[in-house]
């Protein structure tokens, strides 16, 4: 058995199978020069038997169209940024772009205009911008508008200078607090992500929810995005006795608390209940599993595309397009032991 991998088909083999010239298949891809309905038929049926798929890159150079679409983000691998990036980079290649990514971690406006300008270097037809955070926000404020544009967010942004695509966490957030209070808990705790404007849809979620239901407000209680902060501030909300549920910015931040939860011999959720943001794949396998909030990234990225593509394609795009992200109940929230003793 030969197990060497098979060579890709490009146009010279469309061309041989066809029995017409390489120009004229180059004619029949890019609809510049009238053909023939009968080579044309030939072109396509060869096509179809080599299954060929055009370089993006090569048609750009025959078309003098740009085929390639660029994102900027700040993170490529933390959860909500690689899905997102996986669902813009499927949509576009269904549409026939490719994807270049510029990672920009730099909170300095000079690193960000330079990194704007290596973007727009590469002769990109749209940009999408992820602004999960104040980098990415400060890089959608900069970013010309001589150039098809979609910023990509987890909350509503009424000072938007693009169309934009966001997920409502906030209101999922509002949810998700009145699901603790509804259990029978006096207020609900929040360990927050970080702020990206000064605030965040999931703070003004939580905050929102207890305010109108008159439940006492504790101070948010800031971390960052990974477990092990969630861990070490769980030691400390695991000595207070008055902490009885706990809204998480993300899942690990959730998992971190349960460990040190569980160290301080507070059961999740007979003495504490958790509940976390995202619905990341082990969510449902940690134990106890974990009720939180399912955002669906890779919609929101193909969701961007579809807007940049409107864009690119008639100069013209919806100014927003969102979706509220739903609670998901497992097992990690219950009533507290006040509500079950009576």
């Amino acid at each position: 058995m030969n197990n060497a991998p098979q060579r890709r088909p490009v146009i010279a083999d469309v061309a041989r199978v066809a029995g017409v010239s390489v120009p004229t298949v180059s004619r029949v891809l890019t609809g510049s020069v009238p053909v023939s309905d009968e080579k044309r038929a030939l072109v396509h049926a060869a096509i179809e038997e080599l299954r060929y798929r055009p370089n993006a890159a090569a048609r750009a150079l025959v078309s003098g169209h740009p085929s390639m679409i660029g994102v900027v983000a700040i993170d490529t691998t933390r959860y909500g940024y690689s899905q997102t990036l996986k669902g813009i980079e499927a949509a576009a290649r269904d549409g026939g772009y490719v994807v270049v990514i510029v990672v920009v971690d730099s909170s300095d406006p000079v690193d960000q205009r330079a990194a704007i300008d290596m973007l727009l270097g590469q002769a990109v037809a749209g940009v999408i911008i992820i602004e999960f955070d104040p980098v990415g926000v400060a890089v959608a404020d900069a970013f010309p508008l001589t150039t098809p544009a979609v910023a990509v967010g987890t909350a509503r942004r009424r000072s938007s200078r693009h169309p934009r695509s966001y997920l409502d966490d906030q209101a999922a957030a509002t949810v998700a607090t009145q699901y603790l209070l509804g259990l029978g808990h006096r207020t609900v705790h929040h360990l927050a992500i970080p702020l990206t404007t000064g605030r965040v849809g999931r703070a003004i979620g939580w905050q929102r929810a207890l305010v109108e239901a008159g439940a006492p407000v504790p101070p948010r209680v800031d971390a960052a995005y990974d477990p092990a902060s969630g861990y070490r501030i769980g030691r400390s909300l695991a000595e207070d006795p008055e902490v009885t549920a706990v809204l998480c910015g993300n899942d690990e931040l959730a998992i971190g608390l349960m460990r040190a939860l569980g160290e301080a011999g507070r059961s999740v959720p007979d003495d504490v209940s958790v509940v976390g943001f995202d619905d990341q794949p082990f969510a449902a396998m940690w134990t106890p599993s974990l009720t939180t909030v399912t955002q669906d990234f890779d919609h929101l990225g193909r969701r961007a595309f579809a807007q940049l593509d409107a864009l690119m394609r008639t100069g013209t795009a919806p100014r927003v397009s969102h979706e509220t992200p739903r609670l998901v109940i497992r097992e990690s929230a219950a009533p507290p032991p006040a509500v079950r003793s009576r």
